[in-house]
């Protein structure tokens, strides 16, 4: 990879998080694991047992805040990398955590939603909580139990698509970092990558079944693989400007 670069698009998944102490979605022994996916994941899991979902949501609210749950490397060499580079850098993330912007990034176009916000049925509006439960009393409406976590569940449209279509359009390098190429729409990305005739590189800890759609591959943890590639494109962005 010599090339330089005026427009980087960069993906997460989970894999970024998993080495911070996060379950993953697919974690056999995690949080996910011990419901079913359509009652705490689906609209209408939420509407028939709301008690439920504030519970699960509150439970990974927890697991998030905990002392021992940081930024790793990997976060931290993405946040250096929007900072210092000459071009355009946009994050794009599947999780719903808020590590990247702890990690010192900023601008992150969560797709997913963000676990630290809940949002009002009624206004949109999106307010910071500690716990959600139906007693909560929405800052905009006044009313009990219009607080919904602020996540896109199952069979709900991913948030600002426009933004991400409009951004991987633009691009010359996308980067997809520690995603499973299972979900869509994010596992198409790399495919509007393409079209634009963008360089694109895959970071996995394995490969995918959509691995053959990217044009270099780094095996190995985030952590490591991040923090490599981030040094490689802001020296050779140092040498040019």
């Amino acid at each position: 990879m010599f090339d330089t670069y005026d427009n980087i698009v960069i993906l997460t998944g989970s894999g970024i998080s998993a080495e911070s102490g996060i379950e993953t979605f697919r974690a056999s022994d995690g949080l996910w694991a011990q419901h079913h996916i359509d009652d705490i994941a689906t609209l209408d899991g939420y509407r028939k047992d709301p008690d439920l979902v504030y519970s699960f949501y509150n439970q990974r609210f927890n697991q998030l805040s905990a002392p021992s749950i940081q930024p790793n490397d990997a976060h931290i060499a993405l946040a250096e990398l929007q900072r210092d580079f000459s071009g355009s850098v946009t994050i794009v993330t599947q999780n719903i955590d808020n590590l990247h912007e702890r990690g010192g990034a900023n601008n992150i176009i969560h797709m997913h939603g963000e676990l630290v916000k809940a949002r009002c049925e009624k206004t949109l509006k999106l307010f910071p909580y500690k716990e959600l439960s139906k007693s909560l009393k929405c800052p905009c409406c006044k009313k009990a139990g219009n607080l919904r976590p602020h996540i896109v569940w199952f069979n709900e449209m991913p948030l600002f698509m426009n933004d991400i279509y409009k951004a991987l359009s633009n691009a010359d390098l996308f980067i997809a970092i520690g995603t499973s190429g299972s979900v869509y729409p994010a596992a198409d990305f790399v495919n509007e990558a393409n079209r634009a005739c963008a360089h694109t590189i895959e970071i996995n800890l394995d490969s995918t079944h959509i691995s053959e759609n990217f044009r270099e591959h780094r095996i190995g943890q985030a952590t490591e693989e991040v923090r490599e590639l981030v040094d490689e494109l802001l020296s050779r962005d140092r040498q040019f400007f």
